[in-house]
């Protein structure tokens, strides 16, 4: 069997689909870690099934970097941060996102797949500072690479965080991990008769006020032409489908 221009072949198996994405930025919440018994904290068995959709991917040579973030331990903006000095609040949230980084490091590596932790806080015993031709050059040897601490100053959130490394790294979409299967024009949790948006612009989102990022996030996305994905991680192949190119959940880009 021979392979025209848009396949590729391993020599092996059968003739695969070309990817369509090839270097990605992973968005998850630190909500997609947590243990939902108690509302908080990480669910061990969460993480390895998050781990191998990854490595899965990460199989097939995509480079793949991953951004954490901390609500399922401790949130800058949240009720429970509210007398606590709003920049202190934001780097105990940027410290949570690195230990779900850690947990996430971990259950990958115990799949095969090499990792490196890079965090925006320099905590040389735990993790490598982020250095931005370091973190390209770990995807280059085929290592994940996972971002923690967010981008390090208060006032931003890990959203802005994402949009910001994505550029950096030249990653080519972000895919933003949820719990539900796209963007929703209300609350599908509370709204049965919510309609899901398989495609919406920037300006949509803007406009609409819909919780695709944060504000700041969607502006350096549409700046840079940076597509966004928002699906559901809990549908087992979700991940790999979007790689190969199937439209799953919900595309953020210019034209709606």
């Amino acid at each position: 069997m021979s392979c025209n221009e848009d396949r590729v072949c391993d020599g092996v198996s059968d003739c695969q689909a070309t990817p369509k994405y090839r270097k990605v930025l992973l968005k998850i919440s630190g909500e997609a870690f947590m243990d939902a018994s108690v509302g908080y904290g990480i669910d061990a068995s969460t993480v390895f099934e998050i781990a191998d959709q990854l490595a899965e991917v990460h199989q097939m040579g995509i480079r793949l970097a991953v951004i954490v973030g901390g609500g399922n331990i401790f949130r800058g903006s949240s009720t429970s941060a509210r007398d606590i000095d709003p920049v202190t609040a934001d780097f105990m949230g940027m410290l949570a996102t690195v230990i779900n980084a850690l947990a996430l490091q971990d259950a990958l590596e115990k799949t095969g797949v090499n990792t490196r932790v890079q965090t925006a806080i320099n905590m040389q015993s735990v993790a490598e500072p982020y250095i931005r031709r370091r973190a390209i050059r770990h995807q280059e040897k085929g290592r994940v690479v996972i971002f923690a601490a967010g981008t390090g100053n208060p006032y931003f959130t890990t959203d802005t965080a994402a949009a910001l490394r994505a550029l950096e790294i030249g990653a080519e979409v972000i895919l933003k991990a949820t719990k539900v299967d796209g963007v929703y024009d209300k609350d599908p949790f509370k709204c049965p008769e919510a309609k899901m948006f398989k495609k919406l612009s920037y300006l949509d989102v803007l406009n609409m006020e819909l919780e695709v990022m944060d504000a700041t996030a969607i502006s350096l996305c549409m700046d840079n032409g940076l597509p966004i994905v928002v699906f559901n991680l809990f549908k087992k192949g979700n991940l790999k489908r979007i790689i190969m190119g199937e439209e799953v959940g919900t595309t953020v880009f210019y034209n709606s």
